[in-house]
């Protein structure tokens, strides 16, 4: 038995989105506050009830959500959050301690997987052994919420109005890396993995080490840039790709090969504005006037890490 697993971070997550969609539904300012609600609302159930619920039920849910944001049904929030005269008193008061928080994410996780997983008492584990990283994550998120409200002295319920106020403003690309990995799943499912093999082996000489690695990080990143997700460019590029060469071919190390793969993938995403979750948003948060700043500014040092990432797997993969 499992005191913390996935199923308890999934029901925080969909109590949260409740409240969002509530708060959605309540604000007078809201432009467009049932579309908004109704959007916000149907993914509350998902992470709720979605293991509970037919898959084909949750997959109608989905494209409800795809054709509410399509046709433009969520709105952003008039109401404007803290001042910014408020938010930069609060700056100079916390200084350096305002990342706090968010070193403590990463800082759990270590922890958490490398210790917590192995706390328990008889048969009653602390954290789910079977998601230990990603349950570490979602535990330090919860630290971090608790410090946060400890430092900067917030009301409880700040996080709800902030939290809210954001996610509306983000909207529908919180949920893009979710359904590119879930349609790399589908890609994978079809073949697709099978296609992208036979066109290598016909296009480049995979007979040499070095190509096969080129061809499996440059293949990452540029997948990764056409879908916006290096979750949804894994499945296709490493049964691709990967798995036939590096592995089969060259005896290359698994490992080896898909951890500096996902790196690779992670390189796409910094190039390509189709990740609107990490390169449109900040932007439209920042209120920029060129949309693509941010990735124009992360596109040398995605390159330069794929070039790091390529020597890396070459000299590791075939000798480890």
């Amino acid at each position: 038995m499992k005191l913390l697993n996935l199923d308890t971070f999934y029901a925080i997550a969909g109590v949260f989105l409740l409240l969002v969609a509530g708060r959605a539904l309540a604000d007078r300012t809201q432009p467009k506050r049932w579309g908004s609600a109704l959007f916000w609302g149907l993914l509350a159930v998902v992470f709720l009830a979605g293991n509970h619920l037919p898959a084909v039920v949750v997959g109608y849910m989905v494209l409800a959500m795809v054709v509410l944001a399509a046709t433009k049904q969520m709105g952003v929030p008039l109401a404007r959050g803290v001042p910014a005269g408020q938010r930069a008193a609060e700056a100079a008061r916390l200084k350096n301690r305002i990342f706090l928080p968010a070193l403590l994410i990463p800082a759990t996780a270590v922890v958490g997987t490398l210790g917590l997983s192995k706390i328990h008492v008889g048969n009653l584990w602390l954290l789910d052994s079977a998601n230990v990283t990603v349950t570490s994550v979602s535990l330090g998120a919860l630290v971090a919420l608790v410090v946060a409200l400890r430092l900067t002295r917030a009301a409880p319920l700040t996080p709800v109005d902030e939290g809210s106020r954001l996610l509306q403003i983000v909207g529908w690309a919180l949920i893009l890396p979710q359904m590119l990995a879930a349609l790399g799943g589908i890609f994978s499912q079809a073949g697709v993995g099978a296609v992208v093999a036979d066109l290598v082996a016909r296009a480049l000489p995979t007979q040499f080490p070095f190509v096969a690695v080129l061809a499996y990080c440059a293949g990452m990143a540029l997948f990764t840039m056409c879908m916006g997700n290096a979750f949804a460019a894994f499945p296709v590029i490493t049964l691709g790709i990967g798995l036939p060469f590096i592995v089969t071919r060259h005896g290359g190390n698994p490992a080896i090969m898909a951890a500096i793969g996902m790196l690779s993938g992670y390189c796409g995403t910094l190039m390509t504005p189709m990740a609107a979750n990490f390169n449109i948003v900040p932007a439209m948060l920042l209120d920029l006037r060129d949309k693509n700043t941010v990735v124009k500014t992360q596109l040398p040092i995605g390159l330069a890490i794929l070039a790091a990432n390529i020597a890396i797997m070459y000299f590791c993969v075939y000798r480890f």
